[in-house]
């Protein structure tokens, strides 16, 4: 019986044991990417935290105040017996940035990658199509498109190092329901460097189920991680059926078990998780 098949007593507590994952975007305790590595570590992963502090602290809700060093510990509360965690900066806007983490994220968790989650995103230096610029778009492409597919070329290659025996490949990626009803005319920037996320799912994953590697992306609508406040805040609640925005977790349970065996049939899909948002 593989570790993945259900056994008398339901299914394996710790289906990711001895995998390695890489979080990018992983630095503030109210983000997708610190819920998403609590996931993961808690299903048995060995997890590496990326962070980038600086664009946090630019932003109106800052960085975490207590810093990478405390989501770290947060998740190694949760790790199984023998798994690890570590973390690390990295500038995505650098071209040779991705792969030097990817290396990086895999030598720290002892030589192997099985999980890639890029969840790193610009925030800000966006506007309408009468506001954008070309710096605008640039940047959004720079870290948001560019560097998630510079990522899964570093993790597909640093994969295939780990030869047959190695457990299958997962890579999720993150969009922001920039293709459904409306789109998003108030942040055109990060709407079509999203959109090309999307679009390339299915090209990534035809390249790489050869590989024995998935690829996914996940769209979680809008979640509650402090960037809105006030009656913006309550607006939006009330687009929601239940009343009440989407948690970081809500987000991190379909992506963490995108990452597990179970979802080893499904690959090159866009998958809308938003609570039944009303757009």
């Amino acid at each position: 019986m593989t570790h993945h098949q259900l056994t008398s007593a339901g299914r394996d507590p710790r289906p990711l044991l001895g995998r390695a994952a890489l979080v990018t975007g992983a630095s503030r305790r109210a983000g997708i990417g610190y819920a998403v590595a609590r996931r993961l570590a808690a299903l048995g992963a060995s997890v590496y935290l990326h962070h980038h502090v600086p664009h946090d602290a630019e932003q109106p809700w800052g960085a975490d105040p207590e810093g990478p060093d405390r989501l770290l510990r947060d998740v190694a509360e949760l790790l199984a017996d023998g798994a690890g965690a570590a973390h690390g900066p990295a500038d995505l806007t650098d071209p040779e940035a991705p792969a030097r983490l990817v290396d990086t994220a895999a030598e720290a968790l002892g030589g192997r990658l099985d999980i890639l989650i890029a969840n790193q995103a610009l925030s800000g230096r966006d506007g309408t199509l009468d506001e954008i610029d070309a710096a605008m778009l640039d940047a959004h492409w720079q870290v948001n498109a560019r560097a998630s597919l510079l990522l899964v070329q570093a993790f597909a290659r640093r994969h295939a190092t780990g030869g047959e025996e190695a457990p299958p490949g997962r890579v999720v990626l993150l969009t922001s329901g920039q293709d459904l009803r409306g789109g998003m005319p108030g942040e055109l920037a990060y709407a079509v460097a999203k959109g090309a996320l999307a679009s390339a799912v299915r090209s990534l994953a035809t390249a790489l189920t050869p590989r024995r590697i998935t690829v996914n992306a996940v769209n979680p609508g809008p979640v509650d991680t402090g960037y809105l406040t006030g009656d913006q805040h309550a607006l939006v609640a009330g687009l929601f059926p239940g009343g009440r925005w989407g948690a970081p977790d809500d987000a991190a349970r379909l992506i963490s078990w995108l990452a597990t065996d179970e979802a080893g049939w499904i690959t090159g899909e866009v998958i809308n998780s938003e609570g039944g948002f009303a757009r």
